[in-house]
């Protein structure tokens, strides 16, 4: 049986570390490479060339879904196989999106993400059930893509100025567009849309 090559991309070392030692018990599996950021992980799978990248979603740098679609702009493609904390319907679908193969939240059995991987390698598609039904429930993002970077400048807190400057808008614009995102998510205010929003993946 011919070994499955596996980059581990997570910004946290313990987390390599676990999943590093659970998957090289496997016969079939070797991990060749990690990676602690999403444009590190780009960098990585092009020197090691690797079958499957399993990447998580939350990191510094890039995130793991710009970086899971400059991983399928490589050639030969790496498959990528999303591996995170946060199971967000918006996550899923957005994943899909940029190219990924499977999508499966951390404290998945060990068993079962080796069975993930194989089937990734495979050319199969690997979607954890209760994601994938809730992102139907879900449905598509309602927001724009000036909407979701004006609520993702207003993370960071700060006035309708600090923002406008950020996004380099004018503070009419942004009052409209944080104005829009209010409605499309059912929010109470500023600070209750840019929740709504991040819990749903949508940011």
């Amino acid at each position: 049986m011919s070994e499955i090559r596996l980059v581990l991309v997570d910004d946290q070392a313990l987390v390599r570390g676990a999943l590093a030692a659970l998957l090289d018990l496997e016969s079939d599996l070797k991990v060749v490479g990690e990676a602690g950021r999403g444009d590190e992980a780009v960098e990585v799978a092009r020197r090691v060339a690797p079958d499957v990248v399993l990447m998580d979603v939350d990191m510094p740098g890039i995130d793991g879904i710009e970086a899971t679609a400059l991983l399928r702009a490589l050639r030969p493609p790496p498959r990528v196989l999303i591996v995170t904390t946060f199971g967000r319907p918006g996550y899923l679908r957005r994943a899909i999106q940029a190219g990924a193969a499977g999508f499966v939240v951390k404290d998945t059995p060990a068993r079962q993400l080796a069975d993930a991987v194989r089937r990734v390698h495979q050319g199969l598609r690997v979607v954890d059930p209760t994601l994938a039904a809730d992102s139907l429930t879900a449905g598509e993002s309602p927001l724009t893509p000036r909407e979701v970077e004006v609520l993702r400048a207003a993370q960071a807190g700060g006035s309708v100025a600090d923002i406008a400057r950020a996004v380099h808008l004018s503070e009419g614009t942004v009052r409209n567009h944080l104005s829009a995102a209010i409605g499309k998510t059912s929010a109470r205010n500023r600070a209750d849309a840019v929740r709504i929003a991040d819990e749903q993946g949508w940011l």
